[in-house]
């Protein structure tokens, strides 16, 4: 945890807001987060009022986020330094754009061992296979959430039915929406994907995901033929035993050389 905080203090964007919500944790997780706190003056701890998931912590940190864009990532990710310089210079370059992921160093507990890159500039079918940004990645406009009065009116879906899907709802709804992204063809963030995350995927989740895909491709206009299969794709993979899972997930993950080796000593000297 205390990694990836430091690799948000360490930004060559400086100039920034750091909220870190407290989702209602265990007393000795509540206080590694009090001393996260005392590491920067940017930091400002949130506490929720019990376990009330993750698209609710999302939409509190969204209210009270002060700055122009909002960014977000999970406490067992990291980001490389330059990650919301290069993201921030691009949405004030490109003006029409709501909001820019970028490509992820793939990680477990032995290290780094893929990267992905996601689609430069997604369309409808893009949505299909699997949510075409990485949602910790992803740096939005405020706008997109807020108006100018900062009240929220578009938000996180806090639903029972959502799941772990809150990413692919919100995406999805953008899209229809008029809400377009962007995915820039740079590895700037590390993002955990290992066996411990795959085993989290329980069936009730994957059920909760069916329905989000279906109704998402429903919404988006994509025919019946193409947007049933995709629907039920969770579902499939769900019947995987944990490594072959982790295997098909390796298969999208790629490298690309001399390059890698750079990227692979920050991320050991973090």
């Amino acid at each position: 945890m205390e990694r990836s905080v430091r690799s948000i203090l360490d930004q060559t964007l400086s100039d920034l807001e750091f909220l870190i919500y407290d989702d209602g944790s265990e007393r000795a997780e509540a206080e590694i987060l009090g001393k996260l706190q005392g590491l920067d003056r940017r930091i400002r701890l949130i506490r929720g009022d019990g376990n009330q998931g993750i698209s609710h912590g999302l939409n509190t940190c969204i209210r009270q986020a002060k700055g122009k864009y909002l960014a977000r990532m999970d406490a067992d990710d990291d980001c490389l330094p330059e990650r919301l310089e290069r993201q921030v210079e691009f949405l004030e370059q490109n003006p029409k754009v709501s909001f820019v992921g970028c490509g992820a160093l793939l990680f477990g507990k032995e290290g780094v061992w893929g990267k992905r890159r996601m689609k430069e500039q997604p369309d409808a079918k893009d949505f299909l296979k699997y949510s075409p940004y990485i949602h910790p990645s992803v740096v939005f406009r405020r706008e997109v959430f807020l108006n100018q009065k900062g009240e929220l009116f578009r938000a996180y879906d806090t639903s029972q039915g959502i799941g772990r899907s809150e990413d692919y709802e919100l995406f999805m709804r953008l899209h229809r929406e008029g809400c377009f992204g962007y995915n820039l063809q740079e590895e700037l963030f590390l993002y955990r994907e290992d066996d411990s995350g795959y085993r989290k995927r329980k069936f009730s989740f994957r059920l909760k995901e069916c329905r989000v895909r279906y109704a998402g491709f429903q919404k988006m206009g994509i025919p019946f033929p193409r947007r049933l299969p995709a629907s039920i794709k969770p579902l499939l993979l769900g019947m995987l035993p944990v490594r072959l899972y982790g295997w098909h997930k390796q298969r999208t993950a790629f490298f690309r050389g001399k390059e890698d080796d750079e990227a692979f000593r920050f991320f050991s000297n973090l």
